[in-house]
């Protein structure tokens, strides 16, 4: 990732038509190419931390408390797409956080808050960088020549990392306020846009952007390419439905064919993908987040998925690559019944098993049963369940990461193998362009790496095949909420998991829990805003 925070722009505001609060100036920031790369590095270090200080309590967001509980984009993002569902719980009683999985969450939840304006921020950011960066606003600071080339590219970029935060803000919330760098400064209260006219906007944000963007793979590592844009394009068109009523099959077929035939490949070791050197293998990754232990430090991130996930039952904390063990998130048996060993783990290979598992049939099955109960009597509880060890800081030759508190980890916003299963799940809808042995033939290739052989193989497929592997393939990764929703089982009665809905044996929900609200705040203090049904 770009090196260098810029240090001024620190704090948010509900109101998208202002420039973030800060101490300096705009033509401070933007006075020279060194600001501008700071100001990119703010952009994509928005989506990693909290602050510009780690865990310092240098909140970007102003009025969201527990900076690294509800701060930060992906821990947040997480909350909202896994706790719901069948494949997370969380011990933890921290305000508004048992809500989800009892499906009672509210229009002042801490989690819907931060994630929502952390997304905003990020839209501010990006307006402010696109603002400043035209031409005419080179020429005015006399950037030139290969330094205006660099910042040119930067907004490409800039566009792709707003595009992704309005996809989050469509698919979370539905109907957000909307605003570019071409409104006007302090005219008034944002506008909200409904979710279809979003759904076109971010459609053609990526496609314009497209051409511009660096080629797939050839960016620096955490930065946004072509690939990068074919990959949100294709996750936009497999959920289009559900964001438009209207399907757009083909659509998704064509860009994760992009994605597939744009030099990517399989790593040959799934374990390997989310460990902490998996920046040297880069051969799947899309699109990454970026963490570095010593660098970006916080207490959201990786740094949450690798301590929170382990508790008590499990080895000692240096042996899993943390500090300590937070004991909060785990599984179910829900998730673990959907892998061919159905939890009977060969105990006596542990510790060293859960970096290597060499005795699950399908080595995805990233588990830890020992000491825990997989009747989940309560969720807050943490030996309720079955553990995941899915997360490490430690690296593919076993040694620890740089710093046992902080994770050195990168999250995988994108990755191949999710293109493979979109192709596969629009063949099936009838997409246009697609070919049921190709599609059968990507489930296979994850199959055969998931099993070290040719064991695991499918001759046939069909819808509840490829969301059973989305689920073994992706699980923890942040989709399952908009999987679920875009099969029809998020809150109806057709799939009941453990403690869905707050019923030990789960229990259809309100139909209108698939949209999270807006955040009470907003409602009250812009008066352009309708709030989501049911709230």
């Amino acid at each position: 990732m770009i090196a260098g925070i810029a240090g001024g722009l620190a704090s948010c505001t509900k109101d998208l038509n202002q420039l973030p609060k800060n101490d300096i100036t705009a033509d401070q920031v933007y006075s020279t190419p060194l600001g501008y790369t700071q100001a990119m590095a703010k952009l994509y270090g928005s989506l990693a931390l909290s602050g510009n200080e780690g865990p310092a309590g240098s909140n970007d967001l102003q009025g969201v408390p527990d900076e690294g509980n509800y701060a930060g984009f992906l821990r947040t993002f997480w909350y909202l797409q896994e706790l719901p569902t069948d494949e997370a719980m969380i011990a933890w009683g921290d305000a508004g956080l048992q809500d989800f999985k009892n499906m009672v969450w509210s229009t002042t939840n801490p989690a819907i808050v931060g994630q929502y304006y952390r997304l905003m921020y990020e839209v501010t950011l990006s307006n402010d960088f696109l603002r400043q960066s035209t031409d005419a606003m080179l020429s005015s600071r006399n950037i030139t020549g290969a330094d205006a080339d660099k910042v040119r590219q930067f907004r490409s970029e800039a566009r792709f990392l707003r595009a992704f935060a309005y996809w989050g803000l469509m698919d979370l919330y539905g109907n957000p306020p909307f605003v570019t760098e071409n409104d006007v400064l302090g005219a008034g209260l944002p506008k909200q846009i409904s979710r279809a006219d979003l759904f076109n906007y971010v459609e053609s944000e990526l496609k314009d952007i497209e051409n511009t963007l660096v080629d797939a793979k050839a960016n620096e590592y955490g930065r946004a390419d072509k690939g990068a844009a074919w990959a949100l394009l294709a996750r936009l068109y497999i959920n289009a439905k559900v964001y438009t009523g209207t399907e757009r099959n083909g659509d998704a077929i064509t860009y994760a064919l992009k994605v597939i035939n744009g030099g990517y490949t399989l790593h040959d070791n799934y374990r390997e993908l989310l460990l902490a050197d998996n920046d040297q293998f880069k051969d799947e990754a899309i699109f990454t987040i970026n963490y570095d232990g010593v660098r970006t430090k916080g207490f959201g991130g990786m740094t949450f998925f690798t301590h929170a996930s382990y508790g008590p039952p499990m080895p000692e904390p240096a042996t899993l690559g943390v500090d300590s063990k937070w004991g909060g998130i785990r599984t179910s048996t829900d998730l673990t019944n959907l892998f061919p060993d159905n939890g009977n783990t060969d105990y006596s290979q542990f510790p060293k098993n859960f970096t290597n598992n060499t005795s699950a049939a399908d080595k995805r099955a990233q588990f830890w049963f020992q000491g825990f109960s997989t009747t989940v009597n309560a969720l807050t509880n943490y030996t309720d369940g079955v553990g995941v060890l899915k997360f490490r800081n430690i690296t593919s030759t076993d040694a620890v990461g740089k710093d046992l508190g902080h994770s050195d980890a990168d999250f995988p916003v994108f990755r191949l193998a999710e293109m493979y299963l979109i192709y596969a799940e629009a063949t099936l809808r009838g997409g246009s362009g697609g070919a049921l042995n190709t599609a059968i033939n990507y489930i296979n290739m994850l199959r055969d790496r998931a099993y070290g052989n040719t064991s695991g193989r499918v001759t046939s497929i069909d819808l509840d095949v490829v969301l059973k592997e989305r689920a073994r393939e992706l699980y923890w990764e942040g989709l399952r909420r908009t999987d679920l929703i875009r099969y029809e089982q998020f809150t109806q009665g057709s799939y009941l998991w453990t403690w869905k809905g707050g019923v030990r044996a789960g229990r259809q929900t309100q139909a209108f829990r698939a949209l999270y609200p807006l955040p009470a705040a907003e409602i009250t203090t812009n008066p352009n805003l309708k709030q989501n049904p049911g709230y």
